[in-house]
């Protein structure tokens, strides 16, 4: 059965945040949290099961594009290869509800990168508590948006995500409203941006 945590949206209590960090680092917890488009599912780089549960909860192939749920800016360019075009563009439209996909780099474990492309999706989300969760974590988060087989939208309502992944998950993550609306994704790894899925960050910039 999932633990449920009640982090304020605003002033997110830092003993559940320890709490939930230690869980990710002791545990290997696979954790279920609202960004700023959405639910998702995450857990600590190296916890292969957690990588292989989120497949498995999202009824995915090893094909999937994992995202790396970065802090800042830094963080995110130590895992991919970014050009200058696109640092340029990135970096303007972060933090934000985007998903990058670019080339990894020796610092991602060959697991979490697409299998022919080589590439990883990254992000950094405009979300207190989450952001509280990954300063308290000090490294990135493993992430899928938390969109189930059949569904179109990721789940928004933590005591819904807890009633559907009771078993499957081992904490839920409850902060306040969340938007219906997942990522823009947008690749960059032939030297110019496309756009693979339009979501709650402004497309024009990429066009």
């Amino acid at each position: 059965m999932a633990r449920f945590v009640d982090l304020h949206p605003e002033n997110p209590q830092p003993r559940l945040v320890r709490q939930v960090v230690d869980a990710l680092r002791d545990d290997d917890a696979l954790i279920a949290y609202p960004t700023d488009s959405g639910y998702a599912l995450g857990c600590r780089l190296g916890n292969r099961d957690g990588r292989d549960r989120i497949l498995k909860i999202r009824g995915l192939d090893e094909r999937h594009h994992f995202t790396l749920l970065c802090s800042e800016f830094s963080q995110l360019g130590q895992l991919v290869h970014i050009d200058n075009a696109a640092f340029r563009a990135i970096k303007a439209c972060t933090p934000g509800p985007y998903t990058f996909i670019l080339p990894g780099t020796p610092e991602v474990p060959r697991r979490l990168l697409h299998p022919k492309k080589k590439t990883v999706g990254v992000r950094i989300p405009d979300h207190v508590a989450t952001q509280a969760i990954l300063a308290e974590l000090g490294e990135p988060l493993l992430s899928s948006t938390l969109i189930l087989p059949g569904e179109e939208e990721p789940r928004t309502i933590g005591w819904d995500v807890k009633e559907e992944l009771d078993h499957a998950v081992d904490i839920v993550i409850e902060a306040g409203e969340t938007p219906a609306v997942p990522t823009t994704v947008v690749e960059w790894t032939d030297g110019y941006p496309e756009v693979l899925r339009e979501g709650a960050g402004d497309v024009s910039r990429f066009e």
